[in-house]
């Protein structure tokens, strides 16, 4: 078995007018987040950003603005995820973007991966996203916009 790397990436996409992408995972029906996913061997992780964006929303990085946001979060992985990674591994490193859209787009999901899509103002998917890493990154973009 082929472990994912404890180092990932969480895309916040959203429009100018700070519309938020939510996608719902297909592992666990109501669970709510923004683009996320493993490194891969080999790959820095602007590359891992823009994979993860193409493989679960099918956007490319020439369809908006992908912003590295330098912020980094340090997690613990949730119990039901552990099996995925090495034995012993049990904390992440996420680095966190945005990408940008002048508007809404449809959303090509990855249908193993998610079920279903919604684009919601940033307060309500605050509120909806089940990650507090997540949430800080989504509260992090609504306070941009009003200072």
């Amino acid at each position: 078995m082929t472990y994912k790397q404890p180092i990932s990436t969480l895309i916040v996409v959203h429009t100018s007018d700070l519309k938020v992408l939510l996608i719902e995972r297909a592992d666990r029906p109501g669970f709510w987040q923004s683009v996320t996913g493993s490194i891969e061997l080999g790959e820095q992780i602007e590359e891992t950003a823009a994979r993860e964006l193409a493989e679960e929303t099918g956007f490319t990085p020439n369809d908006g603005e992908l912003t590295n946001w330098h912020i980094q979060n340090q997690y613990e992985i949730y119990e039901t995820w552990r099996h995925r990674y090495a034995p012993g591994v049990t904390s992440n490193t996420e680095h966190v973007f945005g990408f940008k859209l002048p508007t809404t787009k449809p959303v090509t999901l990855a249908a193993k991966e998610h079920i279903s899509y919604r684009w919601v103002n940033w307060e309500t998917a605050a509120e909806v996203v089940f990650s507090p890493s997540n949430r800080e990154a989504i509260l992090l973009l609504g306070k941009k916009l009003n200072t």
